[in-house]
Protein backbone atom coordinates (compact mmCIF):
# COMPACT_ATOMS: atom_id res chain seq x y z
CA UNK A 1 0.00 0.00 0.00
CA UNK A 2 1.03 3.78 -0.85
CA UNK A 3 0.90 6.53 1.84
CA UNK A 4 1.04 10.22 0.94
CA UNK A 5 2.05 13.20 2.95
CA UNK A 6 1.77 16.75 2.36
CA UNK A 7 5.58 18.39 2.31
CA UNK A 8 5.13 21.89 2.09
CA UNK A 9 3.38 22.99 -1.32
CA UNK A 10 4.01 19.39 -2.80
CA UNK A 11 3.18 16.08 -2.50
CA UNK A 12 5.13 12.96 -1.34
CA UNK A 13 4.33 9.40 -1.69
CA UNK A 14 5.70 6.07 0.62
CA UNK A 15 5.11 2.45 -1.56
CA UNK A 16 5.37 0.25 1.22
CA UNK A 17 8.37 -2.54 0.31
CA UNK A 18 9.94 -5.33 2.62
CA UNK A 19 13.67 -6.75 1.51
CA UNK A 20 15.15 -9.66 2.87
CA UNK A 21 12.35 -9.19 5.72
CA UNK A 22 13.21 -5.50 6.80
CA UNK A 23 11.02 -2.76 5.34
CA UNK A 24 12.70 -0.68 2.67
CA UNK A 25 9.84 1.56 1.20
CA UNK A 26 10.19 3.65 -1.75
CA UNK A 27 9.62 7.47 -1.44
CA UNK A 28 9.39 10.07 -4.05
CA UNK A 29 8.27 13.76 -3.63
CA UNK A 30 7.84 17.19 -5.47
CA UNK A 31 4.40 16.28 -6.83
CA UNK A 32 2.47 19.53 -7.24
CA UNK A 33 -1.22 17.32 -6.39
CA UNK A 34 -1.96 14.31 -4.55
CA UNK A 35 -3.55 13.05 -7.80
CA UNK A 36 -0.11 13.08 -9.53
CA UNK A 37 1.46 11.54 -6.43
CA UNK A 38 -1.11 8.51 -6.87
CA UNK A 39 -0.41 8.23 -10.31
CA UNK A 40 3.30 7.89 -9.76
CA UNK A 41 2.83 5.13 -6.70
CA UNK A 42 0.18 3.07 -8.69
CA UNK A 43 2.91 3.05 -11.62
CA UNK A 44 5.57 1.74 -8.46
CA UNK A 45 3.91 -0.97 -7.08
CA UNK A 46 3.18 -1.85 -10.74
CA UNK A 47 6.52 -2.41 -11.80
CA UNK A 48 6.97 -4.01 -8.13
CA UNK A 49 4.15 -6.79 -8.58
CA UNK A 50 6.06 -7.63 -11.52
CA UNK A 51 9.44 -8.05 -10.07
CA UNK A 52 11.43 -4.80 -11.66
CA UNK A 53 12.73 -2.45 -9.34
CA UNK A 54 11.87 1.03 -10.09
CA UNK A 55 15.48 3.05 -10.63
CA UNK A 56 14.21 6.40 -8.74
CA UNK A 57 17.69 7.85 -8.00
CA UNK A 58 17.80 11.03 -11.11
CA UNK A 59 20.87 10.82 -13.42
CA UNK A 60 22.06 13.45 -14.99
CA UNK A 61 21.92 12.77 -19.28
CA UNK A 62 25.66 14.83 -19.39
CA UNK A 63 27.36 12.40 -16.62
CA UNK A 64 25.57 9.48 -18.15
CA UNK A 65 26.61 10.18 -21.46
CA UNK A 66 29.91 11.00 -20.62
CA UNK A 67 30.52 7.69 -18.90
CA UNK A 68 28.89 5.76 -21.65
CA UNK A 69 31.17 7.26 -24.27
CA UNK A 70 34.10 5.85 -22.14
CA UNK A 71 32.95 2.84 -21.45
CA UNK A 72 31.77 2.07 -24.72
CA UNK A 73 33.43 4.39 -27.49
CA UNK A 74 37.25 4.15 -25.89
CA UNK A 75 38.46 1.78 -29.09
CA UNK A 76 37.17 4.11 -31.51
CA UNK A 77 39.76 6.50 -33.69
CA UNK A 78 40.72 9.65 -32.02
CA UNK A 79 38.76 11.92 -34.72
CA UNK A 80 35.57 9.70 -33.97
CA UNK A 81 35.98 10.52 -30.24
CA UNK A 82 36.30 14.30 -31.11
CA UNK A 83 32.79 14.08 -33.10
CA UNK A 84 31.17 12.32 -29.15
CA UNK A 85 32.98 15.18 -27.24
CA UNK A 86 31.05 17.13 -29.73
CA UNK A 87 28.06 15.96 -28.97
CA UNK A 88 28.57 15.57 -25.05
CA UNK A 89 28.77 19.95 -25.12
CA UNK A 90 25.71 20.09 -27.25
CA UNK A 91 24.25 17.91 -24.40
CA UNK A 92 25.69 19.77 -21.43
CA UNK A 93 24.53 23.51 -23.53
CA UNK A 94 21.35 22.07 -23.79
CA UNK A 95 20.42 19.80 -21.04
CA UNK A 96 23.06 20.54 -18.64
CA UNK A 97 23.04 17.77 -15.95
CA UNK A 98 18.98 17.51 -16.30
CA UNK A 99 18.03 13.75 -15.45
CA UNK A 100 17.25 11.33 -18.40
CA UNK A 101 13.90 10.88 -16.60
CA UNK A 102 12.87 14.27 -16.78
CA UNK A 103 13.21 14.19 -20.66
CA UNK A 104 10.63 13.09 -22.51
CA UNK A 105 10.03 13.20 -26.57
CA UNK A 106 8.48 16.34 -26.53
CA UNK A 107 11.61 18.10 -24.90
CA UNK A 108 14.18 15.91 -26.73
CA UNK A 109 12.26 16.73 -30.45
CA UNK A 110 12.59 20.59 -29.42
CA UNK A 111 16.07 20.59 -29.00
CA UNK A 112 16.46 18.33 -32.07
CA UNK A 113 14.43 21.36 -33.80
CA UNK A 114 16.55 23.84 -32.12
CA UNK A 115 19.88 21.82 -32.95
CA UNK A 116 19.09 21.89 -36.44
CA UNK A 117 17.95 25.16 -36.99
CA UNK A 118 21.48 26.19 -38.23
CA UNK A 119 23.09 22.48 -39.18
CA UNK A 120 23.28 20.27 -41.99
CA UNK A 121 21.35 17.16 -42.52
CA UNK A 122 24.71 14.86 -41.62
CA UNK A 123 25.09 16.98 -38.40
CA UNK A 124 21.76 16.42 -37.28
CA UNK A 125 21.74 12.64 -37.72
CA UNK A 126 25.24 12.05 -36.39
CA UNK A 127 24.29 13.90 -33.36
CA UNK A 128 21.08 11.96 -33.19
CA UNK A 129 22.77 8.43 -33.56
CA UNK A 130 25.15 9.07 -30.79
CA UNK A 131 22.07 10.08 -28.41
CA UNK A 132 19.96 7.30 -29.46
CA UNK A 133 22.48 4.76 -28.80
CA UNK A 134 23.12 6.17 -25.63
CA UNK A 135 19.45 6.14 -24.77
CA UNK A 136 18.61 2.99 -25.74
CA UNK A 137 21.20 1.51 -23.32
CA UNK A 138 19.60 3.47 -20.49
CA UNK A 139 16.14 2.18 -21.59
CA UNK A 140 17.51 -1.07 -21.48
CA UNK A 141 19.29 -0.99 -17.88
CA UNK A 142 16.01 0.78 -16.29
CA UNK A 143 17.33 3.64 -15.93
CA UNK A 144 14.46 5.44 -17.63
CA UNK A 145 11.34 3.71 -18.65
CA UNK A 146 10.96 5.17 -22.42
CA UNK A 147 13.37 6.01 -25.39
CA UNK A 148 12.49 9.35 -26.06
CA UNK A 149 14.45 9.42 -29.18
CA UNK A 150 12.11 6.88 -30.71
CA UNK A 151 10.37 8.20 -33.90
CA UNK A 152 12.31 11.38 -33.36
CA UNK A 153 11.77 13.66 -36.54
CA UNK A 154 14.93 15.23 -37.67
CA UNK A 155 15.02 18.67 -39.02
CA UNK A 156 17.96 21.03 -40.59
CA UNK A 157 17.94 24.15 -42.58
CA UNK A 158 21.01 24.53 -43.94
CA UNK A 159 21.64 22.31 -46.65
CA UNK A 160 23.72 19.31 -47.22
CA UNK A 161 25.72 19.26 -50.38
CA UNK A 162 23.94 16.67 -52.69
CA UNK A 163 25.81 12.91 -53.01
CA UNK A 164 26.08 14.33 -56.88
CA UNK A 165 27.97 17.06 -56.21
CA UNK A 166 30.38 15.37 -54.37
CA UNK A 167 32.07 12.68 -57.02
CA UNK A 168 33.23 12.41 -60.82
CA UNK A 169 31.11 10.91 -63.48
CA UNK A 170 33.21 8.29 -65.05
CA UNK A 171 33.85 10.06 -67.89
CA UNK A 172 35.18 12.77 -65.70
CA UNK A 173 36.99 10.61 -63.67
CA UNK A 174 39.00 8.63 -67.46
CA UNK A 175 40.17 12.52 -68.58
CA UNK A 176 41.30 13.32 -64.70
CA UNK A 177 43.50 10.06 -64.46
CA UNK A 178 45.03 10.43 -67.55
CA UNK A 179 45.71 14.10 -66.51
CA UNK A 180 47.44 12.89 -63.49
CA UNK A 181 49.53 10.12 -64.97
CA UNK A 182 50.61 13.08 -67.27
CA UNK A 183 51.65 15.34 -64.21
CA UNK A 184 53.37 13.10 -62.06
CA UNK A 185 56.65 15.12 -62.78
CA UNK A 186 55.29 17.77 -61.63
CA UNK A 187 55.44 16.48 -57.52
CA UNK A 188 54.49 14.29 -55.22
CA UNK A 189 50.98 15.53 -55.08
CA UNK A 190 49.53 14.29 -57.92
CA UNK A 191 50.35 10.89 -56.90
CA UNK A 192 48.57 11.48 -53.77
CA UNK A 193 45.90 12.27 -55.86
CA UNK A 194 46.00 9.28 -58.39
CA UNK A 195 46.05 6.66 -55.51
CA UNK A 196 43.25 8.39 -54.05
CA UNK A 197 41.03 7.79 -57.11
CA UNK A 198 42.44 4.49 -58.11
CA UNK A 199 42.36 2.97 -54.32
CA UNK A 200 39.24 4.91 -52.77
CA UNK A 201 41.39 5.60 -48.90
CA UNK A 202 40.59 8.36 -46.96
CA UNK A 203 43.15 11.18 -47.04
CA UNK A 204 44.68 9.73 -43.24
CA UNK A 205 45.03 6.40 -44.74
CA UNK A 206 46.55 7.33 -47.67
CA UNK A 207 48.84 9.48 -45.58
CA UNK A 208 49.71 6.80 -43.23
CA UNK A 209 50.88 4.70 -45.72
CA UNK A 210 54.85 3.64 -45.85
CA UNK A 211 56.88 1.72 -48.21
CA UNK A 212 56.25 -1.63 -46.71
CA UNK A 213 52.88 -1.52 -46.64
CA UNK A 214 52.79 -2.43 -50.67
CA UNK A 215 53.24 -5.47 -52.01
CA UNK A 216 54.88 -4.81 -55.83
CA UNK A 217 54.51 -8.77 -56.59
CA UNK A 218 50.75 -9.22 -55.83
CA UNK A 219 49.35 -5.73 -56.26
CA UNK A 220 48.61 -5.14 -52.99
CA UNK A 221 48.24 -2.33 -50.10
CA UNK A 222 47.62 -3.08 -46.80
CA UNK A 223 46.14 -0.13 -44.84
CA UNK A 224 46.21 -0.79 -41.32
CA UNK A 225 46.89 2.95 -39.50
CA UNK A 226 46.75 6.88 -40.49
CA UNK A 227 48.82 9.44 -39.70
CA UNK A 228 47.98 12.60 -37.99
CA UNK A 229 47.20 15.24 -40.51
CA UNK A 230 44.90 17.80 -38.17
CA UNK A 231 45.77 19.92 -35.12
CA UNK A 232 42.19 17.90 -33.68
CA UNK A 233 44.18 14.42 -34.20
CA UNK A 234 46.39 12.07 -32.74
CA UNK A 235 50.18 12.93 -33.36
CA UNK A 236 52.44 10.70 -35.49
CA UNK A 237 50.75 7.03 -36.24
CA UNK A 238 47.18 6.16 -35.09
CA UNK A 239 44.24 3.28 -35.46
CA UNK A 240 42.23 3.59 -38.40
CA UNK A 241 38.58 4.80 -38.45
CA UNK A 242 37.33 1.30 -37.01
CA UNK A 243 37.81 -2.41 -37.21
CA UNK A 244 36.46 -2.85 -40.76
CA UNK A 245 39.01 -0.29 -41.91
CA UNK A 246 42.08 -2.15 -41.38
CA UNK A 247 42.46 -4.04 -45.05
CA UNK A 248 44.37 -5.12 -47.81
CA UNK A 249 42.80 -3.84 -51.08
CA UNK A 250 44.24 -5.17 -54.95
CA UNK A 251 45.26 -2.37 -57.02
CA UNK A 252 45.45 -1.83 -60.86
CA UNK A 253 48.52 -2.70 -61.93
CA UNK A 254 49.57 0.80 -63.62
CA UNK A 255 49.35 3.10 -60.50
CA UNK A 256 51.67 0.19 -58.46
CA UNK A 257 53.67 0.11 -61.21
CA UNK A 258 54.60 4.08 -60.57
CA UNK A 259 54.23 4.22 -57.07
CA UNK A 260 57.43 0.95 -57.78
CA UNK A 261 59.07 3.76 -59.71
CA UNK A 262 58.76 6.81 -57.60
CA UNK A 263 60.01 4.33 -54.73
CA UNK A 264 63.27 3.74 -56.20
CA UNK A 265 63.98 8.00 -56.81
CA UNK A 266 62.35 9.36 -53.30
CA UNK A 267 64.70 9.74 -50.81
CA UNK A 268 63.48 7.98 -47.59
CA UNK A 269 62.44 9.47 -44.79
CA UNK A 270 62.66 8.43 -40.77
CA UNK A 271 58.75 6.75 -40.76
CA UNK A 272 59.29 5.96 -44.12
CA UNK A 273 56.41 7.67 -45.14
CA UNK A 274 55.16 7.41 -48.89
CA UNK A 275 53.57 11.37 -48.26
CA UNK A 276 56.70 12.55 -46.61
CA UNK A 277 56.75 15.97 -46.42
CA UNK A 278 59.54 17.97 -44.63
CA UNK A 279 58.32 21.81 -44.54
CA UNK A 280 54.50 20.48 -43.58
CA UNK A 281 53.76 20.94 -40.00
CA UNK A 282 52.97 16.77 -39.97
CA UNK A 283 55.41 16.17 -41.93
CA UNK A 284 52.95 14.78 -44.51
CA UNK A 285 51.10 16.63 -47.12
CA UNK A 286 48.66 19.15 -45.68
CA UNK A 287 44.88 18.37 -46.79
CA UNK A 288 44.60 21.68 -47.64
CA UNK A 289 47.26 21.78 -50.46
CA UNK A 290 45.97 18.31 -51.50
CA UNK A 291 42.83 20.16 -52.23
CA UNK A 292 44.25 23.07 -53.94
CA UNK A 293 46.13 20.87 -56.23
CA UNK A 294 43.03 18.75 -57.08
CA UNK A 295 41.01 22.33 -57.40
CA UNK A 296 43.30 23.47 -59.93
CA UNK A 297 43.62 20.46 -62.01
CA UNK A 298 39.72 19.81 -62.38
CA UNK A 299 39.72 23.86 -63.07
CA UNK A 300 42.09 22.89 -66.14
CA UNK A 301 40.21 20.38 -67.01
CA UNK A 302 37.05 22.35 -67.08
CA UNK A 303 35.50 20.03 -64.88
CA UNK A 304 33.62 21.54 -61.75
CA UNK A 305 35.79 20.82 -58.22
CA UNK A 306 35.51 18.34 -55.62
CA UNK A 307 37.90 17.37 -52.72
CA UNK A 308 40.16 14.88 -52.08
CA UNK A 309 37.64 13.18 -49.93
CA UNK A 310 35.68 13.11 -53.37
CA UNK A 311 38.00 10.73 -55.06
CA UNK A 312 37.18 8.16 -52.23
CA UNK A 313 33.25 8.92 -53.18
CA UNK A 314 34.24 8.93 -56.99
CA UNK A 315 36.25 5.46 -56.73
CA UNK A 316 33.17 4.04 -55.07
CA UNK A 317 30.78 5.35 -58.06
CA UNK A 318 32.51 4.16 -60.55
CA UNK A 319 32.90 0.40 -59.15
CA UNK A 320 28.74 0.86 -58.62
CA UNK A 321 28.43 1.91 -61.69
CA UNK A 322 30.74 -0.81 -63.53
CA UNK A 323 27.85 -2.86 -61.48
CA UNK A 324 30.73 -3.98 -59.09
CA UNK A 325 28.99 -6.12 -56.35
CA UNK A 326 28.06 -3.23 -52.81
CA UNK A 327 28.89 -6.01 -50.96
CA UNK A 328 32.97 -5.58 -52.55
CA UNK A 329 32.56 -2.06 -52.78
CA UNK A 330 31.89 -1.61 -48.88
CA UNK A 331 34.60 -4.16 -47.87
CA UNK A 332 37.30 -1.61 -50.14
CA UNK A 333 36.11 1.11 -48.62
CA UNK A 334 36.48 0.01 -45.16
CA UNK A 335 32.79 0.62 -44.53
CA UNK A 336 32.02 -0.55 -41.12
CA UNK A 337 28.66 -2.01 -42.20
CA UNK A 338 26.75 -2.66 -45.60
CA UNK A 339 24.62 -0.14 -44.61
CA UNK A 340 26.88 2.92 -44.43
CA UNK A 341 27.79 1.84 -48.06
CA UNK A 342 23.48 1.94 -49.08
CA UNK A 343 23.37 5.35 -47.45
CA UNK A 344 26.30 7.40 -48.70
CA UNK A 345 25.88 6.10 -52.36
CA UNK A 346 21.75 5.62 -52.15
CA UNK A 347 21.76 8.11 -55.47
CA UNK A 348 23.64 5.18 -57.29
CA UNK A 349 22.35 2.08 -56.59
CA UNK A 350 18.69 4.72 -57.20
CA UNK A 351 19.98 4.67 -60.60
CA UNK A 352 21.28 0.97 -61.03
CA UNK A 353 17.65 0.27 -59.93
CA UNK A 354 16.34 2.39 -62.76
CA UNK A 355 18.34 0.43 -64.93
CA UNK A 356 18.17 -2.63 -63.85
CA UNK A 357 14.04 -2.80 -63.97
CA UNK A 358 14.16 -1.05 -67.77
CA UNK A 359 16.77 -4.32 -68.29
CA UNK A 360 14.65 -6.90 -66.48
CA UNK A 361 11.31 -5.93 -68.87
CA UNK A 362 13.63 -5.58 -72.06
CA UNK A 363 14.32 -9.13 -71.25
CA UNK A 364 11.11 -10.79 -70.86
CA UNK A 365 9.66 -8.92 -73.81
CA UNK A 366 12.68 -10.18 -76.07
CA UNK A 367 11.32 -13.57 -74.98
CA UNK A 368 7.88 -13.59 -76.97
CA UNK A 369 8.11 -14.61 -80.12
Amino acid sequence: MASFTKRGSTWQYTVSRMVNGKPKPIRKSGFRTKKEAQVAAAEVEAKLNRGILPHLTPVPIDQYFEKWVKLYKSNLSTTTQVHYKYTLKTIIDHFGSTPLQDINRHSYQLFLNEYGATRARETVEKLNSHIKACVRDAFEEGIIQMDFTRKANLTWTTPSKKSNEKHLSYKESQVLINELYKRLDNGLGYYLLLLGLTSGMRFGEMVGLTRKDFDFDNNLININKTWGYMKRTFEGFGPTKNEQSNRIIRMDKPTMRIFEKLFLLMPTNLHQLVFFSPTSKYKVISNSNANKLLNKVLTDLNIEPITVHGLRHTHASVLLYKKVSIYYVSERLGHKDIETTLKDYTHVIKELREEDERETIHTFEEMVV
